[in-house]
């Protein structure tokens, strides 16, 4: 079956099956391999990736599913808030191993574009479903009040 989706604001036209999920689409299929597989059952965060502006896990949403919304990866993030999270991410040091990281920029991301000034909880509720297992958590929240920070 040939699908069509819009990645990083292009259009790719695919022979998958309809619930092939979207990671594989991505990373297989695309070829951008900045989402990365966690868990599989959408319960870590790491491929997370933005179906019209709002996170999804892309290993367990079929790509029947996104089929004609706007996907968006850490390839593609370019918003002022995605900006402004990178730059505190770089700036509080917030990777250790780093493999979780572009699912925890991406929910960050959607969470200061929908919410440019978070409280604590409003920040641990967006960022529940994303695990570190370097526990970052401090520097996670630290980067997000200073993005939040320089956006307001």
């Amino acid at each position: 079956m040939s699908v069509t989706l819009n990645v990083n604001g292009r259009e790719h036209t695919l022979d998958v099956e309809p619930d092939t999920p979207l990671l594989w689409a991505i990373r297989d299929h695309i070829e951008l391999t900045g989402t990365k597989f966690g868990c599989g059952i959408a319960m870590c965060g790491a491929c997370t990736v933005h179906a019209d502006g709002n996170p999804v896990r892309s290993c367990s949403i079929p790509v029947v599913a996104v089929a004609g919304m706007k996907i968006t990866t850490i390839e593609g993030v370019e918003s002022s808030a995605a900006k402004v999270v990178q730059d505190a991410w770089e700036s509080l040091q917030v990777p250790q191993c780093g493999y979780c990281q572009s699912g925890q920029i991406m929910s960050a991301t959607a969470l200061l574009e929908s919410n440019p000034n978070p409280s604590d909880a409003d920040i641990d509720a967006a960022m529940q479903g994303n695990i570190c297992r370097c526990a970052t958590y401090p520097r996670i929240r630290a980067a997000i009040k200073s993005a939040a920070e320089k956006l307001g």
